[in-house]
């Protein structure tokens, strides 16, 4: 590209522009790309380790828990490449991984989209963008999420991005409780998961997570929509609502939701339950915030709340994780003044590049649609949830459900403990399958596909994998 060849084109008088067309960097970005390739070839099955590697990552791993003051959940650090859902460890094994970051690498390890984007962030001037300093990208990234949101009817017109999905439900918080103070109190639901700030950490129902910290938000909670009781669970919902509000009359600002428990174990709740909670919700001028940190781009819509539709009753809804860099959607009933959501970090270059990457290519890949049947991302959950149901068939009792939707999967394991549930989780490690635990009382195994590079063959060979360890599990159980 240069100046005389497009002169009509306001973009061909930046440097910028010329530095990107540069042949030297397309060049250059030809050579990563076909070295990249060239070593992910063969990584496509699940391998251990290299014994004369294991003395050496033992030792990383010692040091790594003495920095950071306690024992890693698994054994694991990267050697800085994948392939697709696997991934290289610095012992050499190759792992599937099935939980990706708890949802963050939605298109799994070393994507040559990705590190593609990560070359022209490199081009980039800065590494972190900021209330300050804003490059395009930032701007394509908000104008792409407010598309998304509105285009089924939402009245989320505004976009402020940020590093985590933490901060993004702080900003959403803040922003609230301006709009509706002096009310000062939150109604959530039981067995939620907010966050780990300290006043995330008092919103999530988790009371080991709060050990020690101060009470910075008064919370109420609601009973979440039980699927085998719905219409008991919603009456349930509604007359617990009703006694909190009449407890403390105009006192509650906001109505925290998600709409598909996370860490609760992947529990959805249904458009019923959610509309009837949240047009009382309205009536009483409460703020309905949707955390979507973990659900967006995981549905048969981009949102959650699409799916459910609830696009005329959202007032804030935040998102994060497969998004890479973060964000609070909000309407404009709810713009905050001057000064309360401002940042020195928005996000990394790299992350608002890789998320636009990830976004349009979600929405190409054919992951979204309003019927859900046509949906990749619930094919992908189907065709998961059918390998699961085989092994439960073959032995039964030992994976109760398949629970969640779309890109979430959730197994209850024998008894559903906590013991059982780790168990199965670090058997399933060691044998090559990433996995996570959610839940409580029952608690459960969970999956996140990495959705944009997931195929069949991959879930094959993770219920081989599951297959192979419930079976020993099941060995060792009284009959």
């Amino acid at each position: 590209m240069n100046d005389s060849a497009h002169p009509s084109d306001p973009n061909s008088l930046l440097a910028a522009t010329r530095l990107q067309a540069d042949p030297r960097v397309q060049q250059a970005r030809q050579l990563l790309l076909e070295a990249l390739a060239e070593h992910q070839a063969g990584m496509d099955q699940v391998s251990g380790p290299k014994p004369e590697l294991t003395e050496n990552y033992q030792q990383q791993l010692d040091l790594f828990s003495k920095l950071r003051g306690g024992a890693m959940y698994f054994p694991y650090i990267s050697s800085g490449l994948g392939n697709g859902p696997y991934v290289e460890l610095n012992d050499g094994s190759v792992k599937l991984d099935m939980i990706t970051g708890i949802g963050v690498h939605g298109f799994g390890h070393s994507h040559p989209a990705l590190v593609s984007a990560g070359i022209d962030a490199a081009m980039s001037d800065t590494v972190m963008q900021g209330n300050l300093q804003t490059s395009g990208p930032a701007v394509e990234m908000c104008d792409l999420l407010v598309e998304i949101a509105t285009e089924t009817g939402s009245s989320l017109e505004h976009c402020m991005l940020t590093t985590s999905g933490a901060m993004a439900n702080e900003n959403a918080l803040k922003i609230a409780f301006q709009k509706n103070f002096p009310a000062d109190r939150i109604l959530a639901f039981e067995n939620c998961f907010c966050g780990r700030t300290i006043t995330l950490s008092n919103i999530t129902d988790r009371p080991g997570y709060r050990v020690g910290l101060p009470e910075t938000a008064k919370v109420d909670y609601l009973p979440f929509f039980d699927w085998q009781d719905p219409e008991g669970s919603l009456q349930r919902t509604m007359e617990t609502l009703e006694e909190h509000v009449a407890r403390h009359p105009g006192k509650h600002a906001i109505l925290w939701m998600e709409l598909i428990a996370g860490e609760g174990g992947y529990y959805p709740g249904t458009e019923t339950y959610f509309k009837t909670l949240c047009q009382r919700a309205k009536e009483l001028n409460i703020a309905i915030i949707c955390d979507e940190v973990q659900t967006f781009g995981r549905t048969n819509r981009a949102f959650a709340f699409q799916h459910f539709q609830l696009d005329a009753l959202v007032d804030i809804v935040t998102v994060g994780k497969i998004t890479q860099v973060c964000a609070t959607l909000f309407s404009e009933d709810y713009k905050p003044k001057p000064g309360l959501v401002s940042q020195t970090f928005t996000g990394s270059s790299w992350a608002i590049l890789a998320g636009l990457t990830i976004v349009r290519g979600l929405i190409a890949g054919g992951h979204f649609n309003q019927d859900a049947a046509q949906s990749k991302n619930v094919q992908l959950h189907d065709y998961f949830v059918a390998g699961i149901k085989k092994i439960e068939q073959q032995y039964p009792g030992s994976l109760k459900g398949p629970h969640g939707f779309g890109g979430m999967v959730a197994v209850t394991p024998f008894d559903g403990s906590l013991d059982v549930a780790k168990e199965l989780a670090f058997l399933l490690y060691d044998a090559g399958l990433m996995s996570f635990i959610a839940g409580g009382d029952p608690y459960r195994v969970r999956f996140l596909m990495p959705l944009g590079v997931t195929q069949h063959s991959h879930i094959d060979q993770a219920c081989e994998i599951l297959q192979s360890v419930v079976a020993k599990m099941a060995a060792n159980r009284p009959a």
